[in-house]
C-alpha cells in the first residue's frame, strides 16, 4: 500500500492532530486532497513542537530583553537565567 492509496478521513485528520479548520487550511494551500505523507509534513510542521500552537500566545507576553534575559528570542529559543546564584552575567550581550 502507498502513501496514495490511504484514504484521508476526518479521523486521520485528528489522529495526525490537526483541527478541521487546519485541514481546510491544507487543502487551500495545496489545492488538493494530500496524500497521507503530506498529511504528516504538515501535522508535523504545524504540531505545538514546531509552531508553538498553543503557547505562542503566552510567549508572546515574556520579556525578550532584561538583565536575566541572555540571549532573547531568534531562531532558536531564548536563554533567561532562573537563578544568578551560579551564574555569571556576560559582560556584553550573546548573540
Amino acid at each position: 500500500m502507498s502513501a496514495q492509496d490511504i484514504e484521508i478521513t476526518p479521523e486521520l485528520v485528528a489522529s495526525h492532530g490537526l483541527a478541521p479548520d487546519e485541514y481546510e487550511r491544507i487543502l487551500e494551500i495545496m489545492g488538493r486532497t494530500p496524500n497521507f505523507v503530506e498529511l504528516g509534513v504538515f501535522s508535523a510542521m504545524w504540531s505545538e513542537h514546531c509552531s508553538y500552537k498553543s503557547s505562542k500566545k503566552h510567549l508572546k507576553t515574556l520579556p525578550t530583553e532584561a538583565p536575566w534575559v541572555i540571549c532573547g528570542p531568534g531562531e532558536n529559543a531564548g536563554v533567561v537565567a532562573v537563578s544568578y546564584t551560579h551564574l555569571t552575567l556576560p559582560t556584553k550581550r550573546i548573540v
